[in-house]
């Protein structure tokens, strides 16, 4: 009985050190994949759908991304909506109501989604357990939170010849977010005053 339990003990270890090799390599992968990477722009294309695969909303628009957590990010109408950060301080604008939400930026990644392409890419391994596969051009990331007062329960990140291509996030009802990227281009000049959101006259504002 003893041998059993020393050698089920040395296959549990065995097992732990496989399990922690494979976590360092898909966060290894990760890190160079998003470090190619210090200004991102492009367009892209959600779809939100609920857990039944009921489609409730498709949106498009153009993002402009900068770290360490820069990022504008505009839905076209007739949904329009801007979202701007400026690394500390969030904007969100919506002209049809004429309301502009000021927040303090969640430097989470868990609860700023946006921040896993422009923020500080040492700190993915403290916010999720990650694996990843790969199949030709294509690498495959699939990021699950450590903590359980996050907006999602899984996030893929998707890239295609090293750059980003697309993102899933499935919250705790089943709930899909699919964000499809196009026209993507890294490392391209961007204006840091675009990160700097000027409140329109007449516009409500709400600090929260």
């Amino acid at each position: 009985m003893r041998l059993i339990r020393m050698l089920l003990i040395a296959v549990l270890s065995i097992a732990a050190v496989h399990a922690q090799a494979a976590d360092q390599a898909a966060i290894q992968r990760l890190t160079e994949m998003l470090n190619k990477a210090q200004t991102i722009s492009g367009r892209f294309s959600q779809l939100t759908l609920d857990g039944s695969g009921t489609q409730l909303q498709e949106t498009a628009g153009d993002m402009t991304l900068k770290r360490p957590g820069l990022f504008r990010w505009h839905t076209d109408a007739p949904m329009e909506q801007l979202l701007v950060s400026n690394g500390e301080k969030v904007w969100l604008y919506d002209p049809d109501l004429q309301q502009v939400t000021i927040q303090t930026l969640d430097q989470r990644l868990t609860h700023t989604p946006a921040l896993l392409l422009s923020g500080d890419v040492s700190k993915i391994s403290e916010n999720f357990e990650i694996s990843y596969k790969e199949a030709g051009d294509v690498v495959d990331f699939t990021l699950k939170p450590k903590a359980t007062d996050t907006l999602f329960d899984t996030l893929r990140l998707s890239f295609r010849k090293g750059v980003i291509n697309d993102m899933q996030l499935i919250d705790s009802v089943g709930q899909r977010t699919n964000i499809l990227f196009f026209g993507v281009k890294l490392n391209p000049t961007v204006d840091a005053g675009q990160f700097n959101f000027q409140i329109p006259a007449g516009a409500d504002v709400i600090q929260e």
